[in-house]
């Protein structure tokens, strides 16, 4: 059956159905009357019914359609399955059968792989019995038009898969279902800093997996910074002797596996003058076409952040050679950012990364930036309506609710931050791309950083992905807070050190016994 057809049909049965099956376009319903939505992010739309279904260990993937025999689906398909079932769940699997749910099936519509900002990340689920009077397709469907919208599809699966204490078995409750989902921002951010402290290449990617349990689906990995640069750039080989041991690196190979420096001291205005870097050497801008040159080869994304936030300029002026620079080309430090910045985004587009800069850039001269440019704002509100208004693209990162190292910051405000405050005009809310939590590591390494990040990324990441109106209907204070307990509960299952939803003060550990579900 073509899968257009499938979702036509489906739809159509869940409108004859009504009576067993109630629709909920926003979380204040609930798939039990009282009881909270436990997916999280929240999907765009779905209906649940009040049967429980139950999934066979031995969960068959059947692939279809030009995307669905894909390797990464398979491999998802693996990766989810291990985390909804022991190892010992086929050990104990009930021979004479009984299961709803035996196969689930993956229907792709492109086997394009292109990975991009803006991929269409949407899919939709149907969960029912074998042969029920609610059922056209006995098991579990997934639909996508890309395998990233797969993969999407698949999380919520696993979401609404639950292991029963009592029997033994991992259920799907409130069966049968129907949602249709799809993000509500391109690009939801996380900022991992290993310039400040190193983190290990295994840390990295458990990040990036925690990052896909929330559909977060960028990881702005920012690798360097005045304290360290510990990457390799084959072109220039010292580079990396910045780094703070040769035990605190990463070579090409990690960088590909996760898709100023010591070395040149050139890059100096002088010894003691470190940063900025010599904006009157022509070999400052060399390495900085050349370590983008290596960084293309490494990560095929379209964006790249050239920085250009905190710069002290001041350096510039107490250094001789660029003094005179200046005064020979009748130039400020000020226009000499300009001429920095504007320089880096030259080089940068001329390699087809598309430029991101922070916000001082923006603030300092935006008639100059290229219009390519995406602002990133940290400082403060207000700033992606200004950006906007000027035709610019925006992510928002507001220091003030957003950043995960300001331990003080609560939940509750990286939940209702809302990245379009401020901005009214439909077009202009379309060149705001979405959002970014940050983890600033001057205060986080290996021992403390999933922590720090979790729950309260989670918040955020619903924030960027769910709608709106969804978001708004629910309680904060109830609903909102029963779901995250919930869902950090999740990651703690899966390994993750999420730190309780509640505390005062993020990251610290629970200040005695109790519940997972209520620290």
């Amino acid at each position: 059956m073509p899968p257009k057809l499938l979702t036509y049909l489906i739809l159509a049965l869940l409108a004859a159905s009504a009576a067993a099956a109630r629709r909920h376009p926003s979380p204040a319903s609930s798939a039990a009357a009282g009881e909270p939505v436990y997916l999280w992010p929240l999907p765009r739309n779905f209906t649940s019914g009040s049967r429980t279904l139950l999934v066979d260990p031995d969960l068959a993937l059947d692939g279809q359609g030009p995307g669905g025999a894909a390797a990464a689906v398979a491999e998802a398909f693996e990766r989810y399955r291990s985390l909804v079932f022991s190892p010992w769940a086929h050990a104990a699997r009930n021979a004479s059968g009984g299961y709803d749910v035996g196969k689930l099936t993956v229907v792709v519509a492109s086997a394009d792989e292109k990975l991009e900002l803006g991929v269409d990340e949407s899919y939709t689920i149907y969960v029912a019995a074998a042969g029920g009077v609610n059922s056209i397709v006995g098991g579990a469907t997934i639909e996508a038009n890309t395998i990233y919208g797969a993969i999407r599809g698949l999380e919520t699966f696993s979401q609404l898969c639950v292991f029963n204490y009592d029997t033994k078995n991992v259920e799907v409750r409130h069966a049968p279902w129907y949602i249709e989902d799809e993000p509500r921002f391109a690009f939801r951010g996380l900022l991992l800093d290993t310039s400040r402290h190193f983190l290990p290449v295994d840390v990295i990617k458990q990040v990036i997996d925690s990052m896909s349990f929330s559909k977060l689906n960028v990881l702005h990995w920012h690798i360097i910074d005045e304290q360290s640069f510990p990457l390799e750039v084959p072109s220039y080989p010292k580079l990396w002797k910045g780094s703070y041991s040769k035990l605190e690196r990463y070579t090409v190979e990690d960088a590909r596996d996760i898709v100023r420096g010591k070395g040149y001291p050139k890059l100096w205005p002088s010894p003691k003058c470190r940063e900025p870097l010599d904006v009157t050497s022509n070999f400052t801008f060399e390495v900085i076409s050349g370590i983008l040159s290596d960084m293309r080869k490494i990560f095929p994304f379209g964006l790249f952040h050239l920085g250009g936030d905190e710069v002290y300029t001041g350096c510039w002026n107490a250094t001789p050679h660029v003094k005179q620079w200046l005064h020979e080309r009748n130039m400020t430090t000020k226009d000499a950012y300009k001429y920095f910045v504007l320089k880096a985004q030259e080089i940068a587009i001329n390699l087809n990364w598309i430029p991101v800069n922070w916000e001082e850039t923006f603030n300092s001269f935006k008639e100059n930036l290229n219009p390519l440019t995406v602002v990133h704002n940290w400082l403060g509100p207000g700033v992606c309506p200004k950006v906007v208004e000027k035709g610019f693209r925006c992510i928002m990162s507001n220091q003030g609710v957003w950043y995960l190292d300001h331990l003080d910051v609560p939940w509750q405000d990286f939940y209702t931050s809302e990245p379009l405050t401020g901005i009214n005009n439909t077009a202009q809310q379309k060149l705001v791309l979405g959002g970014e939590v940050c983890m600033w590591g001057e205060t986080a390494d290996t021992s403390d950083v999933q922590q720090t990040i979790w729950p309260r990324a989670a918040a955020a990441a619903e924030r960027m992905w769910s709608q709106l109106e969804a978001i708004s209907a629910q309680d904060l204070e109830t609903t909102v807070l029963a779901r995250l307990h919930y869902f950090r509960c999740l990651l703690n299952h899966r390994g993750i050190a999420a730190a309780p939803v509640t505390n005062s003060y993020a990251r610290r550990p629970p200040i005695g016994p109790g519940s997972c579900f209520i620290q």
